[in-house]
């Protein structure tokens, strides 16, 4: 069995980091470790939530497993709540990464134009910095901004988005992947550079008109599980876009109107269905 690292918080109540990426993946048939940088009550779209920074116990934690011979096929990053951590993560790399591991770095720190409240612009170069490390990154278009000192644009074409990808591979990483991205009228998808071969991919599906906390955590886990899998990764990213828009608009129709996360519980059988189907597909 495949195994897979994923290292982000854990909010408790919230339906986000942790919280996904270990049900989602380990759906998905691979076993997965978490390492948590923080316990939080709920994630910090509620008032008053509490939280308990881990950062002191990475690194005991991780020296306890390369001593006991562990190994990843994927390391996955998502939520880092500081400088240190993200100075952990790049030592956690050299640690375990091997020719055939996959290190999936998903920059969270932006939305809409905006940082979120924790995090600076000094911040947002070193998330850059540690994407350098990365075999592919996933950031959204504000995060890719603030990474590259672009100007955020609500409105774009397809130029603009090429100019932006050409500067996050500029970062370091092997695959460069802006998500969010929509280039016509009800459209949104992923829009993406290989900079091995210069070869560009774009994958678009039908927006669904809501927004959620914690769908690009549910994004960057089904991309992991599909490509540690085997999946190629236009297979791969076009899953976990579709899964994504499914689970937003199974959400958007639930009669008590959740507002905190997405009923990704609810769909998993019909991931776990398309992961088979797309699996045998490419055999």
């Amino acid at each position: 069995m495949k195994r897979v690292l994923t290292i982000q918080d854990i909010s408790c109540l919230g339906k986000c980091s942790v919280t996904v990426a270990l049900p989602v993946i380990s759906a998905m048939g691979i076993e997965t470790v978490i390492l948590p940088t923080a316990v939080l009550s709920t994630h910090t779209m509620f008032k008053n939530f509490t939280v308990k920074d881990l950062t002191d116990q990475l690194m005991p934690i991780v020296e306890h497993w390369k001593s006991e011979g562990v190994e990843f096929d994927a390391i996955y990053t998502g939520y880092l709540g500081s400088a240190e951590e993200i100075e952990i993560a790049k030592k956690i790399f050299e640690m375990f990464k091997s020719d055939d591991t996959l290190v999936f770095i998903d920059p969270v720190m932006a939305d809409n134009g905006k940082l979120y409240p924790a995090f600076d612009e000094a911040y947002a170069k070193l998330n850059a910095g540690l994407c350098g490390a990365a075999d592919i990154i996933v950031p959204n278009l504000t995060e890719a901004c603030f990474m590259t000192d672009t100007e955020y644009k609500e409105e774009y074409d397809e130029d603009y988005v090429k100019e932006l990808l050409g500067k996050l591979a500029a970062l370091g990483s092997k695959v460069v992947v802006l998500t969010g991205i929509s280039l016509s009228e009800g459209k949104t998808g992923v829009y993406g550079l290989d900079t091995r071969t210069n070869e560009y991919f774009i994958y678009q599906n039908d927006k669904v008109d809501a927004a959620y906390h914690g769908t690009g955590d549910i994004f960057a886990s089904v991309a992991v599980g599909g490509l540690v899998r085997g999946l190629s990764r236009e297979r791969a990213f076009a899953l976990a876009a579709d899964y994504t828009a499914d689970t937003i608009r199974v959400t958007k129709q639930d009669p008590k109107e959740p507002w905190y996360g997405v009923n990704f519980e609810e769909t998993i059988p019909q991931l776990v269905s398309r992961l088979t189907v797309d699996l045998a597909l490419s055999e």
